[in-house]
């Protein structure tokens, strides 16, 4: 049986880069090498391209990477590799954008793909755009009919009295992921210093009532109308905020957060969590995968967090655990995108 050949992209210039060559490294572990003959595609944090022997070897700077690039001309399709001073190229079946945050999930790697005309994994241009926003994709979950935190957005230039805010409030970059740059503020006197710190990461500022609730999640996979959920899970905080990402060794655990898979909820709560995140799946245009983070409010209401179109895949992160939770094991849910990929790409 021919393989197909599978470019793993990740790494990235994004805050995200670390998290994404975890998720390539888990990718790679539960690779069906019958199947499919991977190519290790990173992307370095300066934004260097290269073809590794595996995700861990971007960083190994005595590893044998060579230069490489995924090339938009679809006569090629596939990847322009640099070798003895020569492009050589090599076609790619199906590409798997193992990145995360901006680059990876704001609509650019896609608009690459699409002009490539190469079958990748995951949520078109459109759909990775707009979830990457989150005030966007507060409206399109309004308009759905879907709660969302009261909210306003601030631009680079603009301000706000903090004494006309309602307290405790985030304060989060719009465009960014995995907590960078998020604050949890209680006081006018604070809010300064985190919209300083928001602005870090993105120009345009989410300023957000805290809501009093569980912190809920569900995994969602497939194209509609064939959609399938994972189980539930439910983050348990002892203080502050989910930050997992940001912590020294999160592979032994979180600082201040368990995940419980399932969820501490009652049956009629979980299959309303999930319908929630299937409608808003919907309502999106997501494609592939995506883990729709919520709030579960005591009068039962279900609230949207976020939406993530490309979730941490890592041997810690949520999406895989939810998966598996419903039967679901790590290849079979590669298997799944894959497949899925290839019929979309064959429609295009």
């Amino acid at each position: 049986m021919n393989r197909l050949k599978m470019a793993v992209l990740f790494g990235g210039p994004s805050e995200e880069h670390a998290i994404s060559v975890k998720s390539a490294q888990q990718v790679a572990q539960h690779l069906d090498l019958a199947k499919y003959e991977p190519l290790y595609l990173g992307i370095t944090k300066d934004g260097d391209w290269t073809l590794c022997d595996e995700p861990a070897a971007l960083a190994d700077q005595t590893a044998r990477n060579h230069r490489a690039v995924l090339s938009p001309d679809r006569s090629i399709h596939g990847l322009l590799v640099l070798e003895n001073a020569h492009y050589q190229t090599i076609r790619v079946d199906v590409v798997f954008p193992v990145l995360h945050g901006r680059f990876g999930e704001d609509g650019a790697i896609q608009g690459l793909l699409e002009l490539s005309g190469i079958p990748y994994v995951g949520c078109d241009v459109q759909s990775s755009a707009l979830c990457m926003d989150k005030s966007l994709t507060y409206l399109v979950a309004r308009q759905a009919g879907i709660s969302t935190p009261n909210f306003l957005t601030l631009n680079a230039h603009q301000t706000v009295d903090g004494d006309g805010l309602s307290y405790p409030a985030f304060v989060k970059p719009a465009r960014s992921g995995s907590s960078f740059g998020v604050s949890q503020i209680h006081s006018p006197d604070e809010l300064p210093t985190a919209l300083e710190m928001a602005r870090q990461y993105d120009s345009k500022i989410l300023i957000e009532e805290a809501v009093v609730g569980r912190e809920v999640g569900c995994a969602v996979l497939g194209n509609d109308p064939d959609l399938m959920v994972g189980e539930v899970d439910q983050i348990r905080l002892s203080h502050g905020f989910f930050r997992i990402h940001q912590e020294e060794n999160p592979e032994s655990g979180s600082d201040n957060s368990t995940v419980i898979v399932p969820a501490d909820i009652s049956p009629q709560a979980r299959a309303r969590v999930q319908e929630t995140a299937k409608t808003l799946y919907r309502a999106l245009g997501c494609e592939g995968l995506a883990r729709v983070d919520m709030f579960l409010t005591d009068d039962g209401t279900v609230m949207l967090n976020e939406v993530n179109t490309l979730p941490g895949l890592t041997s810690y992160s949520r999406y895989p655990r939810m998966m598996k939770a419903s039967g679901w094991s790590y290849a079979d849910v590669v298997d799944r995108l894959v497949t899925m990929a290839l019929r979309r790409g064959g429609r295009r």
